[in-house]
């Protein structure tokens, strides 16, 4: 019996799911696992739909959203639009500790 590799995209079929999965995401602070995950994202609700509503090819959503692909703070605003998500800044552990100092 072959194993199929695990798609993300497959269980991420709620805005819940989604919205977990890129806080997860983001708290690594790995730029490769951030992009691959609104990737992932943006694969759930339909590459299709997320490239005619950013105005950006699928090819190139698919080129900045995977491991490596780098992609640049106006892709992910506009992807994160889409799906429903945004991005907001709260203080690391690290500023308190040197507020603390």
């Amino acid at each position: 019996m072959a194993l199929k590799p695990f798609d993300a995209a497959v269980v991420l079929t709620d805005d819940g799911a989604r919205t977990a999965y890129a806080e997860s995401a983001l708290e690594t602070g790995h730029p490769d696992h951030i992009a691959e995950a609104l990737g992932d994202i943006a694969r759930s609700i339909g590459m299709t739909k997320v490239a005619q509503e950013t105005g950006l090819s699928r090819n190139a959503l698919y080129k900045s959203l995977r491991a490596g692909g780098n992609p640049t703070l106006a892709t992910m605003s506009k992807v994160l639009a889409i799906v429903g998500l945004g991005l907001t800044v709260t203080a690391s552990a690290k500023l308190a500790e040197q507020e603390a100092a």
